[in-house]
């Protein structure tokens, strides 16, 4: 499949593997939570998996794994990054 390279959000996430945070849009209360949670920019993420039917995505950043609804994933921006690179 091939994505845009711009305007990717995490939902995007399980077509392009890794990626790297751009931001985080909106000063909302799950916005805040999300940049605690390390959703900063240049933050590396990795899909894992994702739960039936549209479930929660599973993720790995900053060494441990997240699960993260979709509708919280549309909410951070991403860049597409090489798929050989790993996370730290």
């Amino acid at each position: 499949m091939n994505l845009p390279t711009q305007n990717l959000t995490l939902a995007d996430l399980p077509q392009v593997l890794f990626a790297q945070v751009v931001e985080v849009d909106g000063g909302c209360d799950i916005c805040e939570r999300l940049r605690e949670l390390g959703f900063t920019p240049g933050t590396e993420v990795r899909f894992e998996r994702q739960a039936p039917f549209g479930g929660p995505l599973i993720l790995t950043l900053r060494g441990y794994q997240l699960a993260l609804r979709p509708k919280e994933a549309l909410r951070v921006k991403i860049r597409r990054i090489s798929p050989l690179r790993k996370t730290k």
